[in-house]
C-alpha cells in the first residue's frame, strides 16, 4: 500500500501551487473536520487530475500535426528553429485550447534558447498576461514570491496551469525575461462598452498599462476580416466598431510592450504568444509592432487544428503565416 507521505510529496512535487492546501488539509485535518478518508479521495482526484494531463502530452508526436511553409509546401520544426536566429520577434498564434499547439509552443521555445544559448538572449511574451502585473510575474521569476502568491495576484488564464507554466517555468529555471504584455482586461471592456475614447478619462497612472494613447485604428484589411468574424459588414455597425477599437487595443498594447522591450535589449529575440487571429495574414497584432519599428524583422506561425490536418488548403491556409502548423482536431482539449 503506498504511503499517504508518499502520495503528499509526489503531488507536491507535480503541482507546487497546492502545498499550503495540501499541508493544511494533511496536517490539521482533525481541527478543520477532514477525515483520512476524504483526504485520501482529494489526494485522488489530483494524482487523476495530473496523469491525464501527463498522458495525453505523451501520446503527442509529429504524427499528430504538419507543418507547412506559406505556400503549403512541407517543412518541420527543425526548418522553423534554423529560421528564428535571424528574426527580433517570432508570433506563435494559437487556438487557446489546442493541446498540440501548446505543446509545440513549448517544444519551440525551448529549442529556440538553446539554439541562441551564449550568443544572444530569448525573452518569452504572452498575451495571457497584462501589463500591469509585469511587477508580480518579476518578482516570481526572482524567487521573491512563491507560485501560489504570484498566480493569486497575477489574474491568469484559466487554462494557465495545463497550457503556459511549462514555458513560464522554462523561462525562470533559465533566468529568462518574461513580458506581460497585453491591455489589462478592465480597459479593453470599457473601449468594447463605451468606444476608445473612454481611454481619455484614465489617470496618467493608469495609461502606462496601455499603448500610448490615440492607439493606431486597425487596418482596413484587418477590419473587414475581423467584421466577417464578427457577422457584420463594415461601417454598419457601431457596437462591432467598439469591439474591433477594443481588439486594435489589445493588438496595439501587445505591440508596444514587445517594442519597449527591445529597446532594453536590442539584440534579443523575443518569443510572443497569442491567439492566432491576431496575428494571422501578418496582421493585427505584426502591422501595430511593425508601425512602431519598420525595420523590425518577424516570424509568424500560425497553429490551427483541422479534421484532416494531413492537407494543406490553399483557400484557407496560404499565406496564414511564415509557417503553418495542421494539428489533429480529434486530440482532446486542453480545457472546455
Amino acid at each position: 500500500m503506498i504511503s499517504n507521505t508518499f502520495i503528499l510529496l509526489f503531488v507536491l512535487n507535480q503541482d507546487r501551487e497546492n502545498i499550503d492546501f495540501l499541508a493544511l488539509k494533511t496536517f490539521n485535518r482533525k481541527s478543520i473536520g477532514i477525515g483520512l478518508k476524504n483526504m485520501r479521495k482529494i489526494l485522488l482526484i489530483l494524482i487523476i487530475f495530473i496523469f491525464m494531463n501527463i498522458s495525453v502530452f505523451a501520446q503527442i508526436s509529429d504524427v499528430n500535426y504538419r507543418i507547412f511553409d506559406e505556400s503549403g509546401n512541407p517543412a518541420n520544426i527543425n526548418r522553423i528553429v534554423d529560421a528564428a536566429g535571424k528574426f527580433d520577434v517570432i508570433f506563435l498564434g494559437e487556438n487557446h485550447d489546442d493541446t498540440i499547439a501548446h505543446f509545440l509552443q513549448a517544444e519551440l521555445f525551448k529549442k529556440f534558447q538553446e539554439s541562441n544559448a551564449g550568443k544572444r538572449n530569448v525573452a518569452l511574451s504572452l498575451e495571457m498576461f497584462d501589463r500591469d502585473v509585469q511587477v508580480v510575474l518579476e518578482e516570481y521569476l526572482k524567487d521573491l514570491i512563491t507560485e501560489k502568491k504570484f498566480l493569486d495576484d497575477s489574474r491568469p488564464w484559466n487554462n494557465y496551469k495545463t497550457d503556459y507554466r511549462p514555458l513560464v517555468e522554462f523561462a525562470k529555471q533559465n533566468k529568462l525575461s518574461v513580458i506581460a504584455a497585453n491591455a489589462p482586461r478592465r480597459y479593453v471592456n470599457m473601449v468594447s462598452r463605451g468606444g476608445r475614447e473612454t481611454l481619455d478619462k484614465l489617470s496618467p497612472e493608469a495609461k502606462r498599462w496601455l499603448a500610448p494613447l490615440p492607439y493606431a485604428q486597425a487596418s482596413k484589411q484587418y477590419s473587414k476580416k475581423f467584421t466577417a468574424l464578427m457577422g457584420g459588414t463594415s461601417g454598419d455597425n457601431h457596437g462591432v466598431s467598439k469591439i474591433l477599437d477594443s481588439q486594435a487595443l489589445w493588438d496595439a498594447t501587445m505591440a508596444f510592450s514587445i517594442s519597449e522591450f527591445l529597446k532594453k535589449q536590442r539584440n534579443a529575440l523575443v518569443v510572443h504568444l497569442n491567439g492566432s487571429f491576431h496575428t494571422e495574414n501578418r496582421l493585427g497584432t505584426v502591422e501595430q509592432f511593425l508601425k512602431l519599428n519598420p525595420k523590425a524583422k518577424i516570424l509568424v506561425v500560425t497553429m490551427r487544428y483541422e479534421d484532416d490536418f494531413t492537407k494543406f488548403d490553399k483557400t484557407k491556409h496560404e499565406n496564414l503565416g511564415d509557417f503553418i502548423i495542421l494539428t489533429d482536431a480529434k486530440i482532446p482539449r486542453s480545457f472546455k
